[in-house]
């Protein structure tokens, strides 16, 4: 915020952005009634009813009905989540004091934080948002891009609807600040701070370059709202998320960690041999390993262990504050000894055994991650102020390097977004020269044109409230270009998979 604005006036965690005259409530159960009643307005969504057909890592259409979708992983995250919450009711009394004086932390707002945490997901998991980032920013002349977490805050402020009054969902705030796992704008990330080294910044910001932060869930268009919901917590600083979200956050890892997982393990991705090879080769050989010089890791990726290696060196440099040798080889020897000579010792056959097998294995994991909560008042940049113990952090580490390593990275899964790349690139272009047709715009989707019109009086309103985060020229023709493109962006992002392949092959692109 710039120091010539008036700071927001502060609101109560119950407040909704607008107040419609309350229904009588006995003491104390109004705000527990508002954040229920949040809950199911996030459920009751169609942008949540989506979900069941958006890619979460792996392709549905080839992989049979046990591959997790969107919908089911934020299920599970909403599950791991509450449990968490509902585990700090019952913490010491001095964690409950700082949790008191962080703002507090309710389970039922956690839960509607995590189900909503994916909303803004476009077709196609994190590979459409990469593409739409893109498209967005080098077609549209959309400087802010796209990102799923700002998308998110956008369907709940602005784009799904709550009876004919005002857009949005109308959230309570602490629904709305539990939403902002990274409490900030792309832009502000690019003039900015620029010359603290990486392990000062906050995390999701990273090295930010041109175009600003890497990730965050603001666009300016809801900057100002965002600003008057974090002043319900001023003991929180500007760049930290508020308990409600960190166990969100944290709930998201440990269930993209575990869950899928699950998937890779039932679909035959994760080879025995293979993972085994890496994690034990730098086991038996981390003292050489450590020994080699940065160019010679590089070099030599796909070498058993090198990759691992180059991972240790990363998290000691990037999260000096919590990253440890020991923890990290305690972390690569747990995931070898459970995972690797564990579960993948025996294929996935589809019998009751394996999926015993399987159980057994999440609920320990599950069990061992929900007991490693610490609660911070003054945590560092780079963490939050509900996290996992150090040992729990580098096992999750590790947990997220067996899926980029050997799933992400997989050929074939390439293959196939490499095509699905093109399809989104290819839509987005095809809608925007649509309506740049004078001749046959009108034509266009009826929902696309009304979100282009809603879109372009928001870019208006920014001119006449705040101006100085336009970043750039705001000619009434300049802002027409930005509502079509956010317009163009927001339609493609609520799409299904199948949705998007759909309109892409009517369009003829």
């Amino acid at each position: 915020m710039r120091d010539t604005e008036p700071a927001p006036v502060p609101v109560s965690r119950d407040a909704r952005h607008t107040r419609a005259t309350p229904e009588p409530a006995a003491p104390g159960a109004r705000a527990s009634h508002d954040f229920r009643v949040d809950l199911e307005r996030i459920r009751f969504s169609p942008y949540f009813s989506r979900l069941s057909a958006v890619t979460q890592v792996m392709p549905q259409a080839t992989s049979g009905p046990v591959i997790h979708n969107r919908l089911t992983h934020s299920i599970k995250v909403t599950a791991v989540a509450r449990e968490i919450a509902v585990g700090l009711l019952y913490a010491d009394a001095p964690t409950r004091a700082i949790i008191d004086r962080l703002g507090g932390c309710d389970p039922v707002v956690v839960q509607a934080a995590a189900s909503a945490h994916d909303l803004g997901h476009p077709p196609f998991g994190h590979l459409g948002e990469q593409v739409l980032d893109r498209v967005a920013r080098d077609h549209l002349g959309l400087t802010e891009g796209f990102e799923g977490n700002a998308q998110t805050l956008r369907i709940l402020a602005e784009l799904d609807t709550h009876g004919a009054a005002q857009p949005g969902l109308n959230l309570t705030t602490a629904v709305r600040a539990a939403v902002l796992k990274y409490p900030w704008t792309r832009l502000e990330w690019r003039d900015a701070y620029t010359d603290l080294p990486p392990h000062e910044r906050p995390r999701g910001v990273g090295q930010p370059s041109v175009t600003g932060a890497h990730k965050f869930s603001v666009y300016s268009l809801h900057a100002r709202e965002v600003e008057a919901v974090r002043a319900a917590y001023p003991a929180i600083a500007p760049w930290q998320q508020t308990v409600e979200c960190s166990i969100m956050d944290i709930a998201d890892d440990i269930a993209y960690s575990l869950h899928d997982l699950d998937d890779f393990y039932r679909a035959g991705v994760l080879q025995h041999a293979t993972v085994s090879a890496e994690l034990r080769s730098w086991l038996r050989d981390r003292a050489e390993m450590a020994a080699l010089d940065a160019a010679e890791l590089a070099a030599r990726p796909r070498v058993p262990g090198y990759r691992l290696e180059a991972l240790r060196r990363h998290l000691l440099s990037r999260d000096g504050w919590i990253a440890d040798d020991e923890a990290f080889g305690n972390a690569v020897d747990r995931v070898a000894e459970e995972l690797v000579d564990g579960l993948l010792a025996v294929p996935f056959d589809g019998g009751i055994g394996s999926e015993r097998e399987l159980s057994a294995f999440i609920r320990r994991w599950l069990d061992r991650f929900q007991a490693s909560i610490v609660v911070e008042e003054h945590p560092h940049v780079r963490s939050s102020h509900v996290r996992l113990a150090t040992q729990a952090w580098h096992d999750v580490m590790v947990l997220k390097f067996v899926h980029t390593r050997f799933v992400l990275e997989n050929p074939d899964l390439a293959t196939t977004q490499r095509g699905q790349a093109r399809l989104v690139e290819a839509l987005v272009r095809g809608l925007d020269e649509w309506l740049r047709d004078p001749d046959d715009a009108a034509r266009a989707p009826r929902r696309l044109l009304e979100q282009v019109e809603e879109a372009t009086e928001s870019y208006h309103e920014l001119r006449r409230d705040d101006p100085w985060r336009l970043q750039g020229v705001s000619d009434d023709a300049s802002l027409a270009r930005r509502g079509r493109g956010r317009a163009v962006i927001d339609y493609v992002a609520s799409l299904t998979d199948a949705q998007a392949q759909s309109v892409t092959a009517q369009l003829g692109r």
